[in-house]
C-alpha cells in the first residue's frame, strides 16, 4: 500500500487574506496615512482630546509625583522632629489643656528638657481662660463693637522656636519678660488684624479685660501649633500671676532628626522624676508609613483626573472616526466590490485611529513633561517622574485610539458593496 503524505497548511493569517485580496500590507498603511493627512485639521482636533488627556495625565502624575516628594519630605521633616508631652488624664476624662491642678508639667519644663541630648527647642504652652474681652482702645464701646472673643494662649519662651514661629514684626519676650511677669504679648497675624494692630515701633497697646498689654511681636507664620495664629500669646510668669494658671498644658519639643524615640523615652522621667506615668509622650508616626500614604492619597486623586481626561479624547476619536465611516461609504463599498475584506477594511480604520492615537500620545507626552519641569521650576523644586512614563503614554494613547476605533472598524467592515451605489458613487 501507498502512503499518502499530506502537507501541512497553516491557517491563513488576516495579512494573508490582505494579500490574497490584493491589498499588500504596504498598500494598508498608505491608504491609512492617505486618509490621516488628507483633512489635517480635522485630524489635528480629533487628536487634541487626547493630546490634552495624555498631557493631563503625564504632567498629573509628574506633578503628583513631584508635589508628593516635596511635601512628604516636608512632612517627614516636621513630623520626625516633633515630640508632645501631656498629662495622662485625669479621672473625669480631661485632658488637662485647661487651668487644672493636676498636671505634672512644671513651669521649668523647657529648660529641663533642653539638658537633653537631642534637643533642639523645648517650650510649654496652655489655653488661658480670662474674663473678659479684648480691645485695642482704651474706651469700653457700650455696643461691644470694639471688644473681641479672641483666644489667649500662654506659652514659654522657648515654644517659638519649638513650632518654628516667624515674626512679621517685633521681637518675642525672653526670660527676663517671663521670670517678672511683664504685661507683653505676642499677636498672631488674625489676632492683629482684628485689633488693627500693625506696627509695634509706636509702642501699641492692647487691652485683655481691664489690664493693659504692651504688644512687642507681630508673628507672621508658625510650621507647627496654627492656633497660635488666631490668639493672644502671653508669657507662662503673667499668665501665673494675672489668670491664675496653675501648670502648663502640654510641652512641645523640637529634636534632633533620629533622636524622637530616645527622648521620648527620657523626657517623662526628665519633668516628672517621682512618677514618669503621669505623662504622655506623643511620638511621630513612622516615616515610611506616612511616606507610602501621602503618596497613595495624591497619585490616586490625580489618576482619576487624568483618566477622565483620557476618557474625553477616546470619545472624541470614536465620535470623528465614526463621521469619517460615514463619509467613506461610497470608497469602502467600492473597495470591497473590488475585492477588499472586511478584515481589511476594519484592520485600516484601527490603523488610523491607533496611529492617531499614538501621534496624540506623543505630543500629550512632550507637553505633560514640559508643564512638569515648568511648575518644578517656577516653584523651586527638583522634578520627579517615573522613567516609565514618558514611554508608556504614547503606548497608552495608541491603545486608547484602538479601542475607540473598535467600534467604527467593525461598522466599515461590515459596509456592503451595494453600498457604493447608494452612495451614489
Amino acid at each position: 500500500m501507498t502512503t499518502l503524505e499530506v502537507e501541512h497548511i497553516d491557517p491563513p493569517t488576516e495579512f494573508d487574506e490582505i494579500e490574497r485580496s490584493g491589498f499588500s500590507v504596504r498598500d494598508l498603511l498608505n491608504e491609512a496615512t492617505v486618509a490621516l493627512t488628507a483633512r489635517p485639521g480635522r485630524t489635528l482636533l480629533t487628536a487634541l482630546g487626547t493630546v490634552l488627556g495624555v498631557a493631563a495625565l503625564v504632567a498629573t502624575l509628574g506633578l503628583a509625583k513631584t508635589a508628593g516628594s516635596q511635601i512628604v519630605s516636608r512632612f517627614n521633616e516636621l513630623e520626625a522632629t516633633r515630640v508632645l508631652i501631656q498629662p495622662q488624664q485625669d479621672r473625669q476624662g480631661g485632658n488637662n489643656r485647661q487651668n487644672r491642678t493636676t498636671s505634672a508639667i512644671p513651669f521649668d519644663a523647657g529648660d529641663r528638657l533642653q539638658r537633653l541630648n537631642g534637643v533642639v527647642a523645648a517650650g510649654t504652652k496652655s489655653d488661658v481662660q480670662v474674663e473678659g474681652l479684648a480691645r485695642s482702645v482704651p474706651v469700653v464701646d457700650p455696643l461691644g463693637q470694639n471688644e473681641f472673643q479672641i483666644p489667649v494662649i500662654s506659652v514659654s519662651p522657648g515654644l517659638f522656636a519649638a513650632v518654628r514661629a516667624d515674626l512679621s514684626a517685633g521681637r518675642f519676650f525672653d526670660d527676663g519678660h517671663n521670670e517678672r511677669g511683664d504685661n507683653v504679648v505676642v499677636l498672631g497675624p488674625a489676632a492683629a488684624r482684628r485689633l488693627n494692630v500693625t506696627r509695634v515701633d509706636n509702642s501699641p497697646a492692647i487691652f485683655i479685660g481691664e489690664e493693659t498689654f504692651a504688644v512687642i511681636g507681630l508673628i507672621s507664620d508658625v510650621d507647627r501649633e496654627p492656633d497660635l495664629l488666631n490668639a493672644i500669646i502671653v508669657p507662662d510668669g503673667i499668665a501665673q500671676q494675672r489668670f491664675g494658671l496653675q501648670a502648663p498644658a502640654e510641652v512641645h519639643v523640637e529634636v534632633d532628626i533620629g533622636a524622637a524615640e530616645l527622648i521620648g523615652s527620657q523626657a517623662a522621667v526628665a519633668l516628672a522624676p517621682n512618677d514618669p506615668t503621669e505623662l504622655r509622650v506623643s511620638l511621630p508616626p513612622a516615616p515610611r508609613a506616612v511616606r507610602a500614604s501621602v503618596e497613595a492619597d495624591v497619585n490616586s486623586l490625580f489618576l482619576i483626573l487624568g483618566g477622565v481626561s483620557l476618557l474625553v479624547g477616546a470619545i472624541g476619536i470614536m465620535n470623528v472616526t465614526l463621521v469619517s465611516v460615514l463619509e467613506r461609504t461610497g470608497e469602502i463599498g467600492l473597495r470591497r466590490a473590488l475585492g477588499a475584506t472586511r478584515r481589511h477594511i476594519a484592520s485600516q480604520f484601527l490603523f488610523e485611529s491607533a496611529a492617531l492615537g499614538a501621534l496624540a500620545g506623543l505630543i500629550g507626552t512632550s507637553l505633560g513633561i514640559i508643564t512638569v519641569v515648568a511648575v518644578s521650576a517656577s516653584k523651586g523644586w527638583t522634578p520627579v517622574l517615573d522613567s516609565w512614563l514618558p514611554f508608556a503614554a504614547p503606548v497608552l494613547g495608541a491603545v486608547i485610539g484602538l479601542l475607540a476605533g473598535t467600534y467604527p472598524a467593525w461598522k466599515a467592515s461590515a459596509t456592503e458593496p451595494i453600498a457604493a451605489l447608494r452612495a451614489g458613487t
